[in-house]
């Protein structure tokens, strides 16, 4: 049971959140209300269903095409700040969301990136991609607005990362070997 609890507690959790909420929507809005909370639900769903999937065939894919332990000598614990440089400039070129992002993370820890350079690819796809920073920033804030905010944002991924790799946190990606043998 407590492998159990481990694996899905983010699942009970948001679902523990969803029946307290729905309980809510029922007293204050009866019946009709929760249809109401339903329709939007199914609305969200089908509105992120397609990049899910996209999401979940880069990532598929991208794992059939890259061996285990491909990636070490590039973004692994003994890449030291070139492996971390390596995966802030791969997190910047990163184009697309979240439903693009994470499970391509996923890939690459399983292909032996280590969490520093997972970091320090997750904090340059989000503060400094270059999609973000040419299609939102440059038109709406101006050239030199984005440049600034660009050149401070650089250095946060390299930072990030080599803090992730000193803290004494353990973490084993989900689905690699060693995920399996969790007590």
């Amino acid at each position: 049971m407590p492998g159990f609890l481990r694996r899905h507690s983010n699942l009970l959790i948001i679902g523990g959140i969803g029946l307290v909420a729905g309980a809510a929507v029922y007293r204050l809005h009866g019946p009709a209300g929760i249809g109401r909370a339903m329709e939007t639900a199914a609305g969200v769903f089908l509105g992120v269903l397609p990049a899910m999937l996209a999401g979940l065939l880069l990532a598929g894919s991208l794992k059939q095409l890259i061996p285990a332990g491909a990636l070490a000598k590039w973004m692994g614990a003994e890449s030291g700040w070139r492996g971390l440089g390596v995966a802030t400039l791969a997190g910047m070129a990163m184009p697309g969301g979240p439903m693009a992002a994470f499970p391509l993370v996923l890939v690459l820890a399983q292909a032996g990136a280590d969490r520093g350079a997972l970091i320090a690819f997750i904090v340059a796809w989000a503060l400094n991609g270059f999609q973000r920073v040419l299609v939102w920033e440059v038109p709406l804030l101006g050239a030199d607005f984005a440049i600034l905010r660009f050149l401070c944002g650089l250095p946060l991924g390299f930072i990030a990362g080599a803090l992730a790799r000193r803290l004494p946190i353990d973490w084993v990606p989900p689905g690699s070997q060693a995920g399996g043998q969790r007590p």
